[in-house]
Formats: C-alpha cells, sequence, structure tokens
C-alpha cells in the first residue's frame, strides 16, 4: 500500500505537514511519503492510497485514515475526493505538471521510473545538436513565460552564435500577482527542468546552466538542490554525462524578488550582481548574455516540457493547441472562483471553459464580471468576451497577454477603476527606475486612479489616462514599462462607465471605493445599537429598541456600521 501527501507550498500551508508525520508515526506496514500539488489546491491537504484520494486532511480526517489503513471501524468515507473534483483533474491534458502529485520529487527513482532522463540520453547519445533544435521547431512550443516566442530560434540563435562558452539559463523569477505556475512545477517535478535545461544545454553547446529563482519560493529552491545532487549522483550532471564526453552542471541564483528581473536582461544584470536593470536590445542574450556570453533563457514552464516533446515527438505535441498557439498551458486560477488552483489544458480551449469547467464557476453565486490575464503587464477581459479562445493572437486583439499563466478572476463585487490602479501600483513599486515614461509616467498615471477612486475624480480624467499611457507605451525601455498601462487601457475600454460613475456621479459601482459609499439605515432597524457601539466616528445616534440614524457629515465611511449589522438594516449605496 502506498500513501502520498501533497506537500507542495499550498498543502504545507494548509497543514499537510502534522498530517504527513502523523501518518508516518501511525501507519503500519505502508509506503508513506510526500508528492508536490496536484492543482487541486482548494482541497489540500490531500492524501492518496493507493491512488484513491482524500481530501481536507485535517488532523482528525489523518486519524480516521489511520483507522482506515489499519483496516478498523472509521469514517474516513467523508473526506474521499467528490467525483467532480475528481473530473477537475481527470479532463486535463498534462504535460508539465505530468509528475505533479504523482512522483516524490526529493527521490530520482521515481522520475526514472517514469520515463526520466531517457529523453535526455536520446539526445546526447544519438541526436546531433541540429535534430534536437529541429524536434522542438516540430512541436511549435513558444517560450511559456509570456511572450510566446519560438523556442527553436532562441536556441538555434545561441547555437550560431561563436564562442567557446555558453550559458543556458532558467527563469524562475515568477512575479505576477496571481502566478505560482512555476514554483508548484519544481516543487512537484524538479527533475523536469533539469532535464530541460540539459537538453537545451547540448542543443546549444553549453556546459553550464543557471536557475535564477525568487527567494520567497524557499520550498522550491530546496528541492530543486536535492534534485540536482541526486542527479550528480546519478551522472545525468557533471563530466562525460552518458559516456558520450557532453559535461553539463548548474547552480541556483536567488533573486531578490524584483519583477522587473523577469525581463531577460534584466535578469542577467542581476546575475552578474549588478541592479536588476533592463538594456536595449540588440545585441540579444543569445549573441552577447551573461558575462557577455551567448545566452539562452526559458522560463521554468517551457523546460519541464522538452522532455516530453523529445520522447513523444514534436509532432505529437503540435497535434495539441491551435494553429497559433501550440501545445498545453498551465494557468493559475485565483480571485473569486472556487476552485483555486493550476489547470493544464491544450490551447484553444476559451476561458470559459476554464472558469466554468475546472475552475467551478464564480463563488458566492455571484456573477462572473472579469478576468486579468498577464499580471501587471496584461488586461481585463470582460465577462462578454468570455468565449475567447485562449492562444496568443487571440488573446493580444482583446488587450490582455497570455503571460506566464495567471488568472485573475473577478466578480460583479470587483471594482475595475481600483483594480486598475492595484495593478498600476504594483507595478510602479516594481518599475527600476531607468527611464523616466516609465519612472514617471506610470506615477503621474496611478495618482490619477487615486484620485478617482478617492471621489477626486475631475473631467477630463480618462482622456489623460489614455494620453499618458500611450506616450509610457512609446516611450519605455522594457516589457515593464511598454505593458504597465494595459490594465488601465483594457478597464477603460471595456468598463468606461465606471470610471464615468466615479468621476461624474461619485458613485462606485461595484460598491467597493469606500469614499465613494453612503451608508443609510431602513425600517428594518431593531435598535439594537451595536452599530452605534462599534461606528469609530460616533456618527450613529438612536434609542434602544427604536430605528438609528445615520450622519454622513460625520461618517467615515469605514464600513463598521454594514459589517455588524445581523438584520440587514444598513443600506450601503
Amino acid at each position: 500500500m502506498k500513501v502520498t501527501v501533497g506537500m507542495g507550498s499550498c498543502g504545507v500551508a494548509a497543514g499537510a505537514g502534522e498530517s504527513l508525520e502523523m501518518l508516518k508515526r501511525s501507519v503500519i506496514g505502508s509506503n508513506v511519503t510526500l508528492v508536490g500539488c496536484n492543482g487541486l489546491c482548494y482541497l489540500e491537504p490531500i492524501v492518496e492510497i493507493d491512488g484513491k484520494a482524500f481530501v481536507k486532511v485535517n488532523e482528525k480526517a489523518a486519524g480516521e485514515i489511520v483507522k482506515l489503513i489499519n483496516g478498523e471501524p472509521n469514517d474516513a468515507g467523508q473526506y474521499a475526493i467528490k467525483q467532480d473534483d475528481l473530473n477537475n483533474i481527470n479532463g486535463q491534458t498534462r504535460v508539465a505538471l505530468a509528475n505533479c502529485g504523482v512522483i516524490n520529487p526529493e527521490n530520482i527513482e521515481e522520475y526514472t521510473a517514469r520515463a526520466g532522463y531517457t529523453a535526455a540520453k536520446k539526445c546526447v547519445t544519438g541526436l546531433t545538436p541540429e535534430q534536437v533544435i529541429e524536434e522542438v521547431k516540430t512541436s511549435g512550443i513558444g517560450g511559456r513565460g509570456g511572450a510566446g516566442f519560438p523556442t527553436w530560434f532562441k536556441w538555434n540563435a545561441a547555437r550560431s552564435s561563436p564562442g567557446e562558452k555558453k550559458y543556458v539559463i532558467c527563469n524562475a523569477d515568477e512575479g505576477d500577482p496571481g502566478a505560482f505556475m512555476d514554483r508548484a512545477v519544481i516543487e512537484g517535478d524538479p527533475h523536469a527542468v533539469i532535464e530541460g535545461m540539459l537538453i537545451a544545454a547540448y542543443a546549444i553547446g553549453s556546459d553550464e546552466g543557471i536557475v535564477y529563482v525568487r527567494a520567497e519560493y524557499p520550498l522550491a529552491i530546496t528541492r530543486l538542490e536535492i534534485a540536482m545532487k541526486q542527479a550528480r549522483e546519478k551522472g545525468f550532471l557533471g563530466q562525460n554525462i552518458f559516456g558520450s564526453g557532453f559535461s553539463f552542471d548548474m547552480r541556483i541564483k536567488a533573486g531578490a524578488g524584483a519583477f522587473v528581473c523577469g525581463e531577460e536582461t534584466a535578469l542577467i544584470a542581476s546575475l552578474e550582481g549588478e541592479r536588476g536593470m533592463p538594456r536595449l536590445k540588440p545585441p540579444f542574450p543569445a549573441q552577447k548574455g551573461y558575462q557577455k556570453k551567448p545566452s539562452n533563457i526559458n522560463n521554468v514552464e517551457t523546460y519541464a516540457n522538452i522532455p516530453w516533446i523529445i520522447r513523444n515527438g514534436g509532432a505529437a505535441f503540435s497535434a495539441m493547441g491551435t494553429e497559433n498557439s501550440k501545445g498545453t498551458k498551465v494557468f493559475a486560477l485565483t480571485g473569486k472562483i472556487k476552485n483555486g488552483g493550476l489547470v493544464e489544458i491544450p490551447m484553444g480551449q476559451s476561458i470559459r471553459d476554464v472558469v466554468f469547467g475546472p475552475g467551478g464557476g464564480i463563488k458566492d453565486g455571484k456573477a462572473f464580471k472579469a478576468v486579468q490575464m498577464g499580471g501587471p503587464s496584461g488586461g481585463c477581459i470582460p465577462a462578454e468576451l468570455a468565449d475567447t479562445l485562449i492562444d496568443y493572437k487571440t488573446l493580444a486583439a482583446t488587450g490582455a497577454i497570455m503571460g506566464s499563466g495567471g488568472m485573475v478572476v473577478m466578480d460583479e463585487t470587483t471594482c475595475m477603476v481600483d483594480t486598475a490602479r492595484y495593478f498600476l501600483d504594483f507595478t510602479c513599486k516594481e518599475s527600476c527606475g531607468k527611464c523616466t515614461h516609465c519612472r514617471v509616467g506610470n506615477r503621474r498615471m496611478l495618482e490619477i486612479l487615486e484620485r478617482i477612486c478617492g471621489g477626486e475624480g475631475r473631467e477630463g480624467d480618462i482622456e489623460l489616462l489614455s494620453e499618458l499611457a500611450e506616450q509610457i507605451q512609446s516611450g519605455s525601455l522594457c516589457q515593464l514599462g511598454m505593458t504597465a498601462p494595459n490594465p488601465v487601457l483594457t478597464t477603460i475600454r471595456y468598463f468606461r462607465n465606471e470610471y464615468e460613475d466615479h468621476i461624474n456621479h461619485k458613485k462606485c459601482t461595484a460598491r467597493h471605493c469606500k469614499p465613494l459609499l453612503t451608508y443609510n439605515i431602513n425600517e428594518q432597524c431593531t435598535g439594537c445599537t451595536l452599530c452605534a457601539k462599534k461606528c469609530p466616528a460616533a456618527a450613529i445616534t438612536g434609542e434602544v429598541k427604536k430605528p438609528h440614524v445615520i450622519n454622513m457629515e460625520a461618517c467615515v465611511q469605514c464600513g463598521k456600521c454594514a459589517e455588524v449589522c445581523r438584520f440587514g438594516a444598513v443600506e450601503v449605496d
């Protein structure tokens, strides 16, 4: 009997560590081990017994599972996974996530038992570098970091660049709010990333690799370190790999969490010990990258796909997806959605398919309003465009981008003006400050949005935002600045009425921006006095068991009265 406990960051945060220790202490004669996240983050902690899953396994549930394993009377059935949740994962097409939640990421034997490192051996001992690049070209895979640039082209450019010393770099600096795809892959299947980098190194002629991973991912770093050590012990990293004469090793660089270091030239500057600031291109990293040597940079998900492509053939990968976007894509579902977690689907499904399929729809019976794709560099796609197909070209037409794969789902209570303000605030804080358009222009846009959300919007603000956005896009040095206005432009494009309500009527349609809200107590008030007691401004008056009144001139619009009222007597407008 094999017992596994999901020990990704989501599982650990939900208490999976305690469940694992309890099972290890209490279960006799079973192989109790850990696995990474299987994507069903909303059900963590997850325990599987010979493939049968139990969810939300707290200490009490773990006790019932122990009884089940030991053949004692138990109530473990109430924690068994529901069929709908099982369908969520069974209905996916998994390539990058194929081993996540299945193998122990700290045991290389479990990876090799599932054909691990056979793709690397096939390349190093049986294919020329040119043949490897051709197979990747056949697959049609584009970079999964956001741009979708053809992977084979970058590899071929690095191989063609003169120089004996070349580098393979993995961009694991996943900084988008609401994105956690790369973290889950490294935590759940680090050897796939190592093997993908090994194949890339052979293809371009490199003997050294670097994984640039944000320091906020300590579990991912730990598991990657363990995997690298095991790979060296097995001879998959180091000198004379597979007896071929080809040598390759790699190391980890922990970044300090700067969003701009997701841009490849800023990442290279950080690797070199400099401040993470982008530079002009060309020269491109494939020509002059890390230490001014030819360098290939791909993200975690891109490398994790490579072993599958080599084992199954580029044509098999290309058969999935659309004409413009081949293969599968991993998405992180967050926000106002029932089933938050990871999903991997073939390109070409619609946003609606994802949100109302594996995502389970909107929480609390609220109406679906929009989805933010591409993080701070992306845009808000409204519900009426939910049938938009997920591929690079189609999403770009909406004003959003694929990005690394974050999907932040929003419901009717989400203020789109405040959403734009939130993402622009993030971008302003993460700007490296090198160019004026990004450093100053985005700050001016943020100040306007803060005024609008604060009830001080002016006529002409929408036009001013659009004008500033155009100048920032045309004048910024790197993609962080060029794309920073996207959330503002898409919310103006699709939700202009909310901007107009904020500015002209001093009202927040979603009832979110507190300075724009008014409060009134209706006839349902029982005179319990709780609202008056909790009001920090003493703006509520009235006698016991008689209707109360709010003095709006004294009200600070904190919303405490509506929060504590048990009778629905406080109306918010």
